[in-house]
């Protein structure tokens, strides 16, 4: 994909589907001139807006709407870049990106000049052309799509905070620390004559100390970031006529799941995805748990249960109180507390409904489905397993990437105090390890990032952004 990146590109940049306006973008390292000239027939001033028709090949109109000229370096790609407006149907969508790269193969063909061909451009790639052009970071860019995909007002506003800049200011100023006490020790290094206490004088214990410190709390910050990004699984689960179903439609408030007393009534999983103080959580009903050989159907599901509850982020293990007491009901819950030993204990949640018939144990979460009492408790208990905690509104959106990159940089850190602790510090060792920490600090913002990563994160990009 990189090696690409010089070729004019085009792509529809809506949604696909019926709408009253559709986007077609291209861009361009070389001037577009010739390629405006041919569709629209005439010159466009500077990111104004202009009405024209856009022309075929023939000269007939394809349809009416507005061009846009952004010529380079002031365009979100850094290249030349041009917007076509027209009504949004799939076909006038599809007749305008086939008129312009008709019209790219056209001036390419005439003028000898191969560059001025137009391809389809590659998911994400004018993303990527902002990236490389120096117009975003690759945090930035990221948020891009964390923006188009935000499921929550709050994941919306914390990706527009990450697309302004918020993640990487902190990454910076971190990174900028950083930079100085490598410049310090490295310079220590080249002047050994000098016979400087180093680890003293350069204050090298406070200044990682001081450090540390700070990247502890832009982790915790990027932890929420990542939480509020990816959401939560929690799967509900338990035997059957617990109340999972009822407990499903109860957070989502809506009739998802059917509810019957008949035992089995759920046979595969139900999902839907809600949200919590703007967290989204991915709530799965599940089959209930029980040994079953005579129904296939409910064997299959009850097998497909267990396989949610292993990559579950939290799992909700359901009690019916007014069955407690009841030999079979209790040897049947022990027989799944045994099987859930295998999951983390922090992530499961014990929970007992219908405390309007008894009782709960101390300290447990306890709710009544049919009264509605509890379920503030539990959504609250399902924030704190997640780690979530109230923040300020200057939350960034963030990714699993940075938070690994960012644990990293903590390790290497972590290292190099281990290392100046020791009598006769070895100040190659130490310098080696501040090294790795700035490499990993400069993962997050593109600094230091392998080609292979960068087709990773561009290809899960929409095409036409």
């Amino acid at each position: 994909m990189l090696s690409r990146h010089a070729d004019p590109i085009a792509a529809i940049a809506t949604a696909p589907g019926r709408g009253a306006v559709g986007i077609v973008r291209v861009s361009s390292p070389q001037d577009l001139a010739p390629l405006i000239d041919a569709v629209c027939g005439r010159t466009l001033k500077p990111r104004e807006a202009t009405y024209l028709p856009f022309r075929d090949a023939a000269g007939g109109t394809i349809d009416q709407g507005l061009a846009l000229h952004f010529p380079a370096p002031h365009s979100y790609t850094g290249e030349h870049v041009l917007e076509l407006q027209a009504h949004g149907g799939a076909v006038v969508m599809q007749l305008l990106l086939a008129r312009v790269i008709e019209a790219g193969e056209a001036l390419g063909e005439r003028t000898g000049h191969a560059g001025a061909r137009v391809r389809l451009a590659e998911p994400g790639e004018f993303t990527q052309r902002a990236f490389l052009n120096g117009k975003l970071d690759l945090a930035q860019a990221e948020a891009v799509a964390d923006l188009i995909d935000a499921s929550t007002e709050a994941a919306a506003r914390s990706a527009s905070r990450a697309l302004g800049g918020a993640l990487s200011h902190e990454v910076g100023v971190l990174r900028d620390q950083l930079i100085q006490l490598r410049m310090l020790v490295e310079a220590t290094l080249d002047f050994p004559e000098e016979e400087i206490d180093f680890l003293e004088k350069a204050d090298a214990f406070g200044r990682l100390d001081r450090l540390t410190a700070q990247l502890a709390a832009v982790q915790a910050r990027t932890r929420q970031g990542a939480l509020l990004r990816d959401g939560l699984k929690v799967v509900l689960a338990g035997q059957p006529n617990v109340g999972k179903s009822s407990l499903l439609n109860a957070l989502a408030g809506a009739e998802l799941a059917i509810v019957t007393p008949i035992p089995g009534t759920t046979r595969d999983k139900v999902s839907q995805t809600i949200q919590i103080e703007g967290v989204p959580l991915h709530i799965t009903d599940t089959a209930g748990l029980r040994d079953t050989t005579a129904d296939e159907v409910e064997r299959i599901g009850v097998s497909r249960s267990w396989d949610a509850i292993r990559d579950a982020d939290v799992v909700l293990f359901l009690h019916d109180l007014g069955r407690m007491g009841q030999a079979d009901y209790e040897a049947e819950d022990a027989r799944i507390r045994a099987r859930l030993t295998a999951v983390d204990a922090t992530r499961i949640v014990q929970v007992f409904n219908k405390a309007d018939l008894a009782d709960a144990p101390a300290a447990e979460i306890a709710l009544s489905l049919k009264t509605g009492d509890g379920l503030a408790a539990l959504r609250q208990r399902l924030l704190q397993t997640a780690g979530w905690q109230a923040v300020p509104e200057g939350l960034f959106i963030a990714r699993e990437r940075h938070v690994q990159a960012l644990a990293r940089t903590a390790g290497h850190l972590a290292q190099a105090r281990a290392i100046a602790e020791q009598r006769d510090a070895a100040l190659d060792l130490l310098a080696e390890e501040l090294r790795l920490a700035h490499d990993a600090l400069g993962e997050i913002t593109g600094a230091f990032s392998a080609d292979e990563l960068l087709g990773v994160i561009f290809s899960s990009f929409c095409i036409g952004k």
